[in-house]
């Protein structure tokens, strides 16, 4: 089971399935967060899911502040992260399904840089193009929107809830 440092020292861990396996194919040191180098990011997903429900809920607002800044400005690694998220949300073990599943639905309304750019189109033409980060993240959210139906099928109300706000936003 791959375990990552939370840098926290006595986290606590729980022994659950291995999840999260092809997190290290990522290139996380090539793209960027709101705070720079996405390294930071394989941590705390695997904070989120393994933590325990107060690792997990703190791991997953650091992550929102790295890839989905304010809940709506998106950044270069959010559409790398989404199907980690997608995977969490479908993990009964993680304990902040419901969060992660408004988190999807914020990166797939996020439009911040598209109203950017259409002011000021020269956005358009940056090497770093947050426009093509923002369709990607929001494209990474409808390509997983098949696992919708299972998560409405939940116990946890509040998942489904959340789950049928997702569905709404992606239109199904």
């Amino acid at each position: 089971m791959r375990t990552a440092s939370t840098g926290q020292p006595g986290t606590e861990r729980s022994d659950h399935p291995a999840i999260l396996g092809t997190l290290d194919e990522v290139p996380w040191h090539e793209i960027q967060d709101s705070t720079g180098s996405a390294t930071a990011i394989p941590g705390l997903l695997d904070d989120i899911a393994r933590g325990s429900a107060d690792t997990a809920t703190a791991a997953l607002g650091e992550l929102r502040k790295r890839i989905c800044q304010y809940g709506f400005v998106v950044e270069q690694a959010t559409a790398a992260t989404v199907p980690f998220l997608w995977e969490l949300a479908q993990s009964p073990h993680v304990t902040c399904r419901p969060q992660i599943i408004r988190l999807l639905a914020s990166i797939a309304e996020a439009r911040q840089w598209e109203h950017t750019a259409s002011a000021y189109p020269k956005l358009l033409n940056h090497r770093e193009n947050p426009v093509a980060w923002e369709r990607a993240a929001r494209q990474a959210v409808h390509a997983r929107r098949g696992t919708l139906r299972s998560l409405l099928d939940e116990q946890d109300t509040e998942l489904v809830r959340a789950t049928g706000e997702l569905a709404r936003t992606l239109g199904v």
